[in-house]
């Protein structure tokens, strides 16, 4: 698939859309969050400042995925993405990263995962979508179950955070599980 043909995906109060080379500087205005970082399974002593060059690498790592969007609430606050799309078995792995505090916690991560559940089960037609988040952050998780995610099991001692052994939650949603929750929500 050619990444530029990615649609773009609006919400109530968030629009996905593909990345561009600007973007840079929004990322950039954002700088680092110790306890975003954490969340994502880093240790505080890995945190390093946000720099001109980290943040067009990290708009570069997304132009570079087929399925990468960015998550705007006004400007940029994150991204979404799906890694490891596999057509054939019908499935693909989510990630998602909400880089602004003063949005997390409202539901715009919420709503962005179940825009990209809609592209992935009304479109490319995936049978299952997975996760995998650090056991500690339970809003993520409490996310993810709100969009149908379901707790399929942990993977024990998978995450090293400042010394501390955490595991990691695997979830996942199946097709027919979304279709559930689209009616619920209807």
């Amino acid at each position: 698939m050619d990444n530029l043909n990615l649609p773009v995906l609006r919400g109530e109060r968030v629009t996905l859309r593909r990345p561009r080379q600007e973007d840079f500087e929004a990322r950039f205005r954002l700088g680092t969050d110790a306890e975003i970082f954490r969340m994502y399974g880093g240790s505080r002593n890995e945190v390093r400042p946000m720099t001109e060059e980290t943040a067009r690498r990290w708009v570069q790592r997304l132009l570079d995925l087929d399925y990468a969007w960015i998550i705007e609430a006004g400007t940029l606050i994150g991204q979404i993405r799906l890694d490891n799309v596999d057509l054939r078995d019908r499935r693909a792995s989510l990630a998602i990263g909400i880089d602004d505090r003063a949005k997390l916690g409202i539901g715009l991560g919420t709503e962005a995962v179940d825009l990209v559940s809609e592209y992935a089960f009304d479109i490319l037609m995936l049978h299952r979508l997975s996760v995998r988040v650090v056991e500690y952050n339970t809003r993520a998780i409490r996310a993810y179950e709100k969009c149908g995610f379901v707790v399929e099991g942990r993977e024990r001692e998978a995450a090293l955070v400042d010394g501390i052994w955490h595991d990691d939650v695997m979830m996942a949603l199946l097709d027919r599980e979304y279709a559930g929750v689209r009616r619920s929500k209807a």
